[in-house]
């Protein structure tokens, strides 16, 4: 999942990141505790993933889907990193199921973006399932991911991963989006310094051994860039403030169990849940991730892949 900059389109301050050191605390120690319980994170990231995704089929619903997912998450001793995303077509990311959705699939492109995280230690992966018989665009984006992980070693540029996810995505005839990157990995936050662009760019940071990673590439068949749509269903605590209404506390109450990371409305038992989010959001506590669309009639796939930099390469924890 990404922000708009975790998971998304940028500000200035989150375009710094690519020129910026990565952060001391987005590291972890190889053969450490916490390096085994982001092996554990991923190992069940990629069992979930694996079933979830044969429940895409035409007919079956987007809620069925994202339940069972988070589900079967907790069931393998998980916790959820994010609302599991189903973005459907031009929709890039951002999307999840709103409380009682009966959309059904039909014949589409379906991103399926799942957070995994053991005690905060988060693996984020994700597939597309292909239900338009458009092959090739799937295609660019897994062999651009493969073409990433190739290049990640010590020392590497993250501008030079880019020029790998850009060219290879051209390569297939599609335009890598622009504006979502990849992105580092931290114990209870799903979106840390360095950002990996999927473009080429002259300038990078260096990689080190123990940066945590989350690269995904996103290609489409569109101008490559997304924006923001009206449709929101996650959302992420990111202040703190005295609250009046009694619906918005409650609301605050329960996000309280969320361990500052995001989450869906329809998560959360509050009566009016969305108005107290509203109300929490005027009041800059609550943050909202509107869903990320290229423009309509387009198709977007993505691919994406969890990794700790080694001392020779890279251990891709989501495999």
């Amino acid at each position: 999942m990404l922000r708009t900059g975790l998971w998304g389109i940028y500000t200035r301050s989150e375009w710094k990141a690519f020129f910026r050191p990565p952060q001391p605390d987005g590291m972890v120690e190889l053969g450490s505790e916490a390096h085994e319980k982001y092996r554990e994170a991923g190992e069940i990231l990629a069992t979930v993933r694996e079933e979830a995704a044969e429940r895409v089929t035409v007919g079956a619903t987007q809620l069925e889907v994202a339940e069972f997912a988070e589900e079967r998450v907790r069931e393998l001793g998980g916790g959820l990193a994010f609302p599991v995303n189903i973005s459907v077509d031009e929709e890039a990311s951002h999307a999840t199921p709103a409380r009682d959705d009966t959309t059904e699939f039909g014949e589409e492109m379906v991103c399926l973006d799942i957070g995994v995280h053991v005690d905060g230690y988060i693996a984020d992966a994700a597939v597309t399932v292909d239900l338009t018989d458009t092959p090739e665009l799937v295609e660019a984006s897994e062999e651009a991911l493969e073409a990433a992980l190739d290049a990640v070693e010590p020392g590497v540029h993250t501008g030079e991963i880019g020029r790998e996810i850009g060219e290879t995505i051209d390569a297939h005839g599609y335009n890598p989006i622009v504006n979502l990157t990849g992105h580092g990995l931290d114990q209870y936050d799903a979106h840390t310094a360095p950002n990996v662009p999927n473009r080429p760019v002259e300038t990078g940071v260096e990689l080190e051994p123990g940066d945590v990673l989350a690269i995904e590439p996103f290609a489409t068949d569109g101008r490559g860039k997304v924006g923001e749509g009206s449709k929101t269903d996650i959302y992420e605590v990111v202040g703190d403030a005295r609250v009046r209404d009694r619906t918005a506390r409650s609301v605050l109450e329960e996000a309280e169990e969320f361990d500052g990371l995001p989450f869906a409305e329809r998560w959360l038992d509050t009566k009016r849940a969305q108005m107290g989010l509203r109300r929490l959001e005027m009041s800059n506590v609550v943050r909202s991730y509107p869903v990320l669309k290229e423009e309509a009639g387009t198709l977007v796939s993505q691919a994406e892949h969890t990794l700790i930099v080694t001392e020779d390469g890279c251990e891709v924890t989501t495999r």
